[in-house]
């Protein structure tokens, strides 16, 4: 029997400002969720009429993939990556 080393996970950063709807942030836990990622800390503040969350995810997906269906979801307004050069992606 040869012994495995788990080999870390890359971590990945994600702020995202959202609507504060009924199940907002469920949706963005769902999609985190299916497309591969695990949520390793979340921090959500509430200011005014919408959410800000910072979340810290590991996951082997490029987070680009993540990123760009966060964005799709009607209630998410901006979504700004933490990693890399730290483009700031912003939706109507």
């Amino acid at each position: 029997m040869i012994p495995q080393t788990d080999s870390p996970m890359p971590s990945y950063t994600l702020n995202c400002r959202m609507s504060r709807e009924a199940a907002a942030l469920e949706r963005l836990c769902q999609v985190v969720r299916i497309r591969g990622f695990r949520i390793a800390t979340m921090a959500v503040e509430s200011a005014g009429d919408h959410l800000d969350i910072a979340l810290t995810l590991e996951g082997t997906r490029p987070i680009t993939m993540l990123q760009s269906q966060l964005e799709k979801l009607h209630t998410v307004s901006e979504v700004v990556s933490g990693q890399g050069s730290g483009v700031r992606v912003q939706t109507a």
